[in-house]
């Protein structure tokens, strides 16, 4: 279980380096696409901020999806080296994946997005939107996501017991 945890804190630590190299870095409005509306409508286009910027996001986007997909591959691996039943791969992805998503919408999108600045430091011109004061705007997204996920984890369990030899 603590394997699972660390694991969770990489998918974690992964999600928001992806979310500051998007909002800082990158700044490219077509990455908006998870964010209310109005802020969408917005945000501009920016210069890059130093030289060489874009690229740097870019190189680190790559490496936190690296990470994120490294961590459930590890949670495989390491479940097949201890000889993991279905049941226990199923367990160990399926926290995984709701840690990560409490996270995405306590941190993300609750306190980042409506009670911090963080984006209005980056995009001056969305000061003032609506969509920083409306907390379950992807309310939607968010459900289907968590609907999805036991499907998810199931499917990668089945891979790791096929791979394992367990089932």
């Amino acid at each position: 279980m603590l394997l699972t945890v660390f694991l969770s804190f990489i998918l974690i630590f992964a999600l928001c380096l992806l979310m500051y190299v998007a909002v800082a870095l990158i700044q490219n409005r077509k990455l908006f696409t998870t964010a209310p509306k109005d802020i969408q409508a917005a945000a501009k286009d920016h210069p890059e901020r130093f030289r060489g910027a874009r690229a740097l996001g870019w190189k680190l986007a790559v490496i936190s999806i690296l990470l994120m997909i490294g961590a459930f591959l590890y949670g495989g691996y390491d479940g097949i080296l201890n000889r993991f039943t279905f049941r226990q791969h199923f367990l160990r992805f399926i926290v995984m994946l709701y840690l990560w998503k409490a996270f995405d919408i306590i941190c993300l999108d609750w306190l980042l997005l409506t009670r911090t600045h963080f984006f209005q430091h980056f995009y001056p011109e969305t000061e003032g939107c609506e969509g920083y004061h409306q907390f379950g705007f992807n309310r939607k997204g968010q459900m289907i996501r968590i609907a999805v996920f036991p499907f998810v984890a199931a499917l990668m369990a089945w891979i790791a017991c096929l791979i394992g030899g367990c089932l």
